[in-house]
């Protein structure tokens, strides 16, 4: 009898769960119908269903399409603020960079077919960093990944940026770190500032959302993430474990991804799923560029002077035996903008800059690297706003970007924001 009650309950409660994800389906076409009702937010243009493929074969991913790749110069200024000294990081920046000059490399500079995924033994690990054994597990995890940067992907959405008419491009490309059981703040992100659609002056706009798999410590989410993927047409899933440490991974695998699916987008917005984004206000600021800028372009709130955080208890640890030396300038990662002709170079450049276990620095690297200049904007407060003002519509108007907001917050605050009814 209790084997027969304890069935009936599992089913029970797996009935309850479909009814909350199908009810929250529905939810999102009744409020997209009222967001599309709401004059100052955009309808959304019909256009022809993308194509999700998905796949639990491990394949090679579509990089034998090799986009032809840019010349490369990598900017002298970085090569000296990288002191070369014992740290780890640091001499396998170095090493790299020889190669990268050497007479052999002048004759094929396309590094693809050079780089292949060789995890790191302990042993070798062991022999070039000393205090390795006192580095935090995990730490151990991503130093024997650092060579592998071409995880398949499992669900892509190749069509993401085909338009019916080729004469028009995608003009901003929403590109939303995420992780499979964020799925509430998906959807607020769909709901509100990551809707996608053509924007005043015609401007088109997409989004997608950057996933790994799971991690050992959560529910396999992976049939669930897979009916998501379909629903909305909009995430990405790479074959590797979604982690701080694998941040870096998923920004080289993107940077692969845009390559060969989305080569003429005008700019980009990297950012977190927790953050609220005032779309209008970037399209405005993005329009106002001037066209030197419009090509050179890698801002938000920049933090410059920074330096490696040695307390093995904080989150953005970096052993002394790793890592020697400042900081570039680099845009806080919970959102920037970066041009999108620059996406070439930069996946380019990350070939020859071993990846950090932190992104954000990771990404001020590579731009340096490119002689790219970060450029600090005032509307981006990626640590937030005075709490008093964290409700405050109008505040929000004068604003890019803030971090962090809760789902019901975002909805809160876009509602509001596009009301008619609200004076400022």
């Amino acid at each position: 009898m209790k084997k027969k009650y304890m069935k009936l309950l599992i089913v029970a409660l797996a009935s309850s769960f479909c009814v909350v994800i199908f009810s929250k389906l529905k939810d999102v076409e009744h409020s997209q119908k009222d967001l599309a009702r709401t004059p100052s937010v955009p309808a959304s243009t019909p256009r022809k269903a993308t194509t999700v493929v998905m796949s639990t074969v491990k394949k090679k991913t579509k990089s034998a399409m090799l986009y032809e790749l840019p010349p490369l110069t990598i900017s002298e200024t970085f090569r000296k603020d990288i002191p070369k000294n014992g740290a780890f990081w640091n001499r396998k920046l170095h090493s790299l960079l020889r190669q990268f000059d050497s007479i052999d490399n002048q004759t094929h500079k396309d590094p693809r077919d050079k780089f292949h995924c060789q995890p790191e033994s302990f042993e070798l690990l062991q022999t070039n960093i000393q205090d390795i054994q006192s580095y935090p597990p995990i730490y151990g995890d991503f130093l024997r990944g650092m060579e592998c940067r071409d995880p398949p992907i499992l669900i892509d959405q190749p069509d993401k940026c085909a338009l019916e008419s080729g004469r028009d491009q995608i003009f901003l490309l929403f590109a939303i770190k995420s992780i499979p059981k964020h799925f509430e703040r998906r959807q607020a992100v769909r709901e509100t500032w990551g809707r996608e659609g053509l924007y005043v002056n015609g401007l088109q706009v997409r989004t997608v959302f950057l996933l790994g798999r799971s991690s050992a410590d959560d529910p396999n989410l992976n049939k669930l993430v897979s009916f998501e993927a379909q629903q909305f047409q909009d995430l990405l899933v790479w074959d590797f474990h979604d982690s701080f440490y694998n941040l870096t991974l998923k920004e080289h695998v993107f940077f692969k991804w845009m390559l060969d699916n989305c080569p003429r987008v005008s700019f980009v917005f990297k950012g977190d799923d927790d953050v609220f984004a005032n779309t209008q206000a970037i399209l405005n600021h993005l329009q106002s560029l001037e066209p030197e800028q419009a090509t050179a372009l890698y801002t938000g709130q920049i933090i410059s002077d920074a330096s490696p955080l040695r307390d093995p208890k904080i989150k953005y640890y970096v052993p002394q035996s790793f890592y020697e030396g400042p900081y570039p300038p680099y845009a806080g990662g919970g959102g920037f903008l970066f041009s999108g002709n620059l996406v070439p170079s930069l996946y380019h450049v990350s070939f020859y800059i071993p990846f950090f276990p932190i992104d954000d620095v990771y990404n001020g690297m590579c731009f340096k690297a490119l002689g790219i200049t970060a450029t600090k904007h005032d509307g981006f407060k990626t640590f937030d706003i005075r709490e008093q003002d964290r409700e405050n519509p109008c505040v929000h108007k004068d604003l890019l970007l803030v971090h962090q907001r809760d789902p019901q917050q975002t909805m809160r605050l876009w509602r509001n924001m596009h009301s008619a009814m609200l004076t400022c």
